[in-house]
């Protein structure tokens, strides 16, 4: 394991400050990495991908994630929520 992997939070350690995640300079989120910053379950991070639900970098047969993306997807979800109301 290198030491770039070895300082990031494990699934099921509980929760992580949103700082701490891989992706937080730009780079990409792996399914795990958002399922654990939404603290949703990996299989509905996989669901909401198939479905288009959710923002989602297509690599091959790899999906990934981008942080922004992600953060700002949450953003519209918690608008179109209040509208709502």
């Amino acid at each position: 394991m290198s030491a770039d992997a070895a300082s990031y939070p494990r699934l099921g350690s509980g929760a992580a400050p949103l700082a701490s995640f891989p992706g937080e300079k730009g780079g990409l989120l792996t399914a795990g990495a958002v399922a654990e910053l939404l603290g949703v379950p990996v299989s509905w991070v996989y669901e909401q991908s198939r479905r288009g639900r959710i923002p989602t970098v297509t690599l091959g047969r790899y999906r990934r994630y981008r942080r922004e993306a992600i953060l700002a997807w949450v953003a519209e979800l918690e608008a179109s929520a209040d509208q709502a109301v």
